[in-house]
């Protein structure tokens, strides 16, 4: 009898053991995070990728002076920099004109190399000065110098235009103009960051409130580079002469585009072109709190069937998940889907000069095969697409309700918003009159033809595209719109080398002001404004540029949203662009994962900081 009780007490331990064993064997990969989105980086140069897919991987490579604390969008916690400069701390002086950053000790590169103050010097001034087109360095060189380029810079010091002293492959036009670049570089670009001591100072030419924010952004404008290592692969030299060289060089011409060099948690194993993958490796040498995790792998899958079965098999830790497959995930075993809102925006925008050469434009002329590379020039035209788009139904069936309609490219949540602003309606009757309006009525009797582009894998935007060409498609048999998938580095070249005679495009926050979004989309010489054609850069130089300058320079907020709802009404009453939705986002992953956080300022949805997996 004692045996049998002995022997059964031994088979429930048995039982217990093997049970916590199995429980514990079905977390797969356990030191392993397995994201899949869709896509791939456009780049990895950090003062070039201006993308959610490039700054996901950034974002853990590199880091930046500070950060955001947990998910809070207004406090800093520091990084690189060991105090988060404030008044109080004495860091914050010249009433907000500088800023003081002790430098932290002890960092290493990716390589070994020893941080410095001089590594973050010359990433600021590097990426000033490369300033690639449509870039993100606009913030850092706005806030310091108030201006939009290095371009405008320049030419308004020197006195003369940017493309006025180079030829079109970049070479100076005269030998004269190298002595007025260089002193350029020594009065204006070299003394604006300097190194005292362990600090690093920057000087504003006004207070610029958002500064913290933008340096605090997790992704690559603020990311600190190895100045050595730079130099060693062919990027400038920190020296003023001939700066100019490596001035907007084209993406693949960066010794950064497939490299990354960071001092981040993780270190960038591989970057698998061909499957779209990219490996990132836990830094064993990372002087802050390291990753519990050993790998983190963010795949690019574009088919939704295939991630959803990953996700489901236990194969992937987290996957992106269009809204109108929500329901299938929903109820999905050993599935959570976790909530947030993101100050982020969906819109398409018109494109009123697109290049002659766009393969997009069919014929290229009003001739019922194409349109003019002018065509959305036409407010007749603008306002009939903007009447067309079934917002609604959109948001309601394809959205399954998560988002919200917004009146302009202001996201609720930010200075600014008013929802009572006026909004387009979907009325295909009005879309109607205004077509016939349109080009004097050529439109309606010779019909067009163009082509719509989303990046392939983003269902939302592919099916807004095809909800619009069904529905600008009804009102005349002469109307033709094509609708096409592309990859999304070849989207973005398109869309920025203006060959899209419209563009669906998404806008994260990246810093929480308004100016983040009005001036980007707007202005003349914001990243999607100059991707709108000169006429547009036209238009918004007469009627929205002194405004949109006047509203970031007052501190008054009452005053602030008074003309931010005035830049509104103007967008709204000449129909640039269309606004889509502001969503509310969804995270479909496995319950095994365990300290995932949301801050809404993050690129992405991938969060590797403090995350493990555990059933």
């Amino acid at each position: 009898m004692r045996n049998w009780k002995i022997l059964s007490y031994l088979l429930v331990v048995f039982w217990v053991v093997s049970s916590l064993s199995l429980a514990m064997a079905e977390v797969k990969n356990p030191d392993t995070y397995i994201y899949l989105g869709i896509g791939e980086p456009d780049t990895l140069d950090p003062h070039y990728a201006y993308d959610t897919a490039s700054g996901e991987v950034i974002n853990f490579v590199y880091e930046n002076l500070i950060a955001y604390k947990g998910e809070s969008i207004t406090e800093f916690v520091p990084r690189l920099a060991t105090e988060v400069p404030s008044v109080e701390n004495g860091l914050i002086r010249d009433d907000g004109k500088t800023y003081v950053f002790p430098i932290r000790k002890g960092v290493t590169f990716h390589n070994g190399n020893a941080l410095t103050p001089e590594d973050v010097e010359y990433s600021f001034e590097r990426g000033i000065l490369f300033d690639p087109h449509a870039g993100p360095m606009w913030m850092i060189i706005e806030a310091l110098f108030n201006y939009q380029t290095i371009e405008d810079f320049v030419a308004d010091k020197v006195g003369i235009a940017w493309s006025d002293m180079f030829n079109e492959d970049g070479t100076l036009k005269d030998p004269a103009y190298e002595e007025k670049l260089v002193d350029f570089y020594n009065q204006y670009i070299d003394p604006a960051i300097e190194v005292e001591g362990d600090n690093v100072v920057f000087h504003l030419v006004r207070p610029f409130a958002p500064f913290l924010s933008i340096l605090a952004q997790n992704a690559s404008w603020g990311a600190i580079l190895d100045k050595e290592t730079c130099v060693e692969l062919g990027l400038w030299d920190g020296k003023p002469e001939e700066w100019w060289k490596y001035h907007n060089l084209k993406k693949e011409e960066s010794p950064l585009y497939e490299k990354a060099i960071g001092t981040g948690p993780f270190v960038l194993s591989e970057w698998d072109r061909t499957q779209q993958k990219v490996t990132l490796v836990r830094n064993e040498n990372y002087w802050g709190e390291k990753p519990k995790i050993a790998k983190a792998i963010i795949w690019g899958i574009d088919e939704w069937s295939t991630r959803r079965a990953m996700l489901e098999a236990g194969d992937a830790d987290q996957i992106y998940t269009p809204l109108q497959y929500l329901d299938q995930v929903k109820g999905m075993e050993n599935v959570v889907i976790r909530e947030g809102a993101r100050l982020v925006i969906t819109a398409m925008h018109f494109n009123w000069n697109v290049v002659p050469e766009s393969k997009y434009l069919g014929s290229g002329k009003l001739d019922g095969e194409g349109i003019p590379p002018d065509f959305f020039s036409d407010i007749h035209v603008r306002k009939a697409f903007c009447y067309a788009f079934d917002y609604e139904t959109f948001i309601n069936e394809v959205l399954n309700g998560y988002a919200y309609r917004i009146p302009s490219v202001l996201p609720r949540g930010l200075l600014g918003y008013n929802e009572n602003l006026p909004m387009y309606q979907f009325d295909l009757e009005k879309a109607k009159e205004e077509l016939q309006k349109a080009w004097n009525g050529e439109i309606w009797e010779k019909g067009f033809k163009l082509t719509l582009l989303y990046n392939t894998g983003n269902e939302a935007r592919q099916t807004a595209c095809e909800m619009l060409k069904e529905n600008i498609e009804s009102l005349n048999p002469k109307f033709k719109i094509e609708v096409q998938g592309v990859q999304w580095p070849t989207y973005l070249d398109a869309y920025r080398s203006g060959q899209l005679p419209a563009f669906v495009i998404g806008w994260l926050a990246d810093y929480p002001d308004p100016h983040n979004f009005i001036f980007t989309y707007y202005h003349s010489n914001g990243v999607y404004g100059t991707t709108q054609g000169e006429n547009f850069i036209k238009f918004a130089q007469e009627n929205l540029d002194s405004l949109i300058e006047e509203a970031i320079a007052k501190t008054n907020p009452e005053e602030r949203q008074k003309l931010y709802e005035e830049i509104q009404k103007i967008a709204y009453e000449n129909a640039l662009g269309i606004p889509f939705y502001q969503p509310i986002d969804i995270f479909a992953m496995r319950s095994w994962v365990k300290g995932w956080m949301f801050n809404p300022m993050r690129p992405g949805e991938v969060n590797f900081d403090g995350v493990w997996k555990e059933e």
